[in-house]
């Protein structure tokens, strides 16, 4: 992360929206940026298989964690978007320790983002690295740049699903997980 370029990019657009950067209450606000980007954009440089990568031996039916709350930002706006993450998966003989699974959503979640692309990236990355039958992400998010501008709703929620393995097509199984949701 190139903190000084940060720095300097906020100046900039403070003094764009018309805005006194020598002002008491903005002086330390690029710091204040700088250190709020190395939170929100931390997953910029982890990678999310490592913490895939502790599993154990069992010999499981289907898995669920619900309510995974996340936190990240839109690339399109730069506005935050947030919710839960739902994550099913189907072992094939080796299951994952349960936090495992909140770390590897805050990975994708802390980057520039958009929802689809999230749940797309973690059930991916459960798949390559755990190797189960399936897997299953369903993530329910506000999205502020829905919510404070454009359209204003602002209780508009969106839901995704993502789907691979035994999960892609098999309406079924995809409606025994949502029933465990409800």
């Amino acid at each position: 992360m190139d903190e000084k370029k940060i720095e300097q990019a906020v100046k900039l657009f403070l003094e764009g929206i018309g805005e006194d950067v020598h002002r008491e209450g903005l002086v330390e606000t690029p710091d204040r940026v700088v250190r709020m980007c190395r939170e929100l954009f931390g997953g910029m440089d982890h990678d999310a298989s490592k913490p895939l990568s502790k599993v154990f031996a069992a010999d499981s039916g289907l898995v669920l964690e619900k309510n995974i709350e996340f936190y990240s930002v839109c690339e399109h706006h730069l506005l935050p978007f947030f919710g839960h993450v739902h994550i099913a998966y189907l072992p094939d003989g080796k299951v994952l320790g349960l936090s495992k699974l909140a770390r590897t959503v805050e990975v994708y979640a802390r980057r520039p983002q958009i929802q689809e692309q999230l749940g797309k990236q973690i059930a991916q990355a459960i798949m390559e690295s755990v190797k189960p039958k399936g897997v299953m992400v369903v993530i329910e998010a506000e999205h502020m740049c829905m919510s404070m501008r454009g359209i204003k709703k602002e209780s508009a929620r969106t839901t995704t699903i993502s789907a691979a393995g035994c999960f892609d097509g098999d309406l079924a199984l995809q409606n025994t997980v949502l029933q465990m949701l409800a």
